[in-house]
């Protein structure tokens, strides 16, 4: 039996290619036959990349969801011979992207390009450490981190610049721990 860890640490995210104008349909009837054979391990999750775009009609300022990629829909799985089959077979499906039948997961980057999935970043510093700003127009200053904020993926930063302490906010991958 493989442990929920494990589960979540071999699921990888497909690209199922689908009639267009199916992505809603392939992915309601997919999550459906997911439930009633109890495949939630194995395919654990269903997403058809959706973007809001605001037209102007009559002029008036009007939200509407778009697809983002036309004709595809992710599936986060464990890819199994039966994983395979019912994905394969849902009506809608023309196959997995990948060369010959052969599917390819995404890679983390893609993954993180598309938004799909939010990756928790590594954060090695802390309240009171010493900090080298890495890129930016602040490049090469050093100062002490104030704040982390995870929800906004910030650190508030006090530099010193011109003789005085001046609190920046900056992105997490702008700076290093000293």
């Amino acid at each position: 039996m493989i442990s929920d860890n494990e589960f979540s640490e071999n699921a990888k995210w497909y690209v199922v290619h689908t009639y267009s104008g199916y992505e809603n349909k392939v992915k309601a009837n997919l999550e459906k036959i997911v439930e009633n054979r109890g495949m939630q391990e194995y395919i654990q999750d269903i997403v058809v990349p959706m973007e809001e775009q605001i037209e102007i009609k009559d002029g008036k300022k009007k939200a509407t969801l778009k697809k983002v990629f036309p004709g595809y829909v992710l599936v986060k799985m464990i890819m199994s011979d039966e994983s395979w089959y019912v994905v394969r077979n849902i009506r809608g499906v023309t196959g997995f992207v990948g060369p010959g039948s052969k599917p390819v997961p995404l890679s983390d980057e893609e993954i993180k390009s598309m938004g799909v999935e939010e990756f928790a970043p590594i954060v090695d510093y802390e309240v009171g450490d010493s900090v080298r700003v890495i890129s930016g127009p602040l490049e090469n200053f050093i100062g002490a981190v104030e704040e982390i904020n995870m929800d906004r993926k910030k650190v508030r930063v006090s530099v010193s610049m011109f003789g005085r302490e001046t609190p920046v906010e900056l992105e997490f991958s702008q700076i290093t721990k000293l």
